[in-house]
């Protein structure tokens, strides 16, 4: 339930040769870099490289307040609203929103990804059209600085890596003011309530409730 093949429709993202590399979306993280400046030379015509290392489709809207920083790639139709803060190594795919203030830093945005308001993601991958409502974040470091570890139940998966945020499966929301824990992982269709606190494997078709009990979608 927490493989790329369980998460990730990879015809929603020009990541997919990439990702059909991996068994384990974390896997990915740590090239994400080394994707993008490899994937923005042979992006075409659409696009333009407005500074080093930053390509911007035609289409795409950028606010004037926004910073993009490199390298990082945003894809047809996608809106950077005022204010965001793309720190680098960021990933956009076509028809996304990144809102106001939203924070995004090493992480890989399917098509369709809404982020519109005080978000930050980092670390993580969205998964197509899955969305993030106002003031939810990844957390992608644990309080002790100890390697993630994804907890799916009594199983524990070492990760062997320091920072890793979220991972969301296609068509995920999640709500206002959530908290995405270090290791989260979402599986397709679920659903998080505002003001949760999640960790571990939320299977797919689920509703993670603000109690932190979860249940399978009717």
């Amino acid at each position: 339930m927490y493989t790329i093949k369980d998460l990730y429709d990879l015809d929603h993202t020009i990541a997919k040769d990439y990702l059909d590399q991996f068994t384990y979306p974390w896997e990915a993280l740590k090239g994400i870099k080394d994707l993008i400046l490899e994937l923005g030379p042979q992006l075409g015509d659409g696009y333009e490289e407005i500074s080093e290392h930053v390509w911007v489709h035609k289409t795409a809207k950028v606010f004037p307040s926004a910073y993009l920083g490199a390298p990082c790639i945003i894809g047809p139709e996608t809106e950077v609203r005022h204010c965001a803060f793309i720190r680098g190594s960021a990933l956009v795919g076509a028809n996304c929103v990144v809102g106001n203030s939203c924070e995004l830093k090493n992480v890989i945005l399917f098509d369709h990804v809404q982020t519109p308001h005080y978000n930050y993601v980092g670390d993580s991958i969205l998964g197509y059209y899955s969305h993030m409502g106002a003031g939810s974040i990844t957390s992608n470091v644990k309080s002790d600085k100890k390697l993630v570890v994804v907890h799916n139940g009594t199983e524990q998966i070492e990760t062997g890596i320091k920072k890793f945020g979220a991972m969301l499966g296609d068509y995920v929301e999640v709500g206002c003011n959530s908290v995405l824990n270090p290791g989260t992982v979402i599986g397709r269709h679920s659903n998080i309530y505002p003001t949760s606190c999640v960790r571990g494997v939320v299977p797919e078709n689920s509703i993670h409730k603000n109690t932190g009990m979860v249940i399978e979608k009717k």
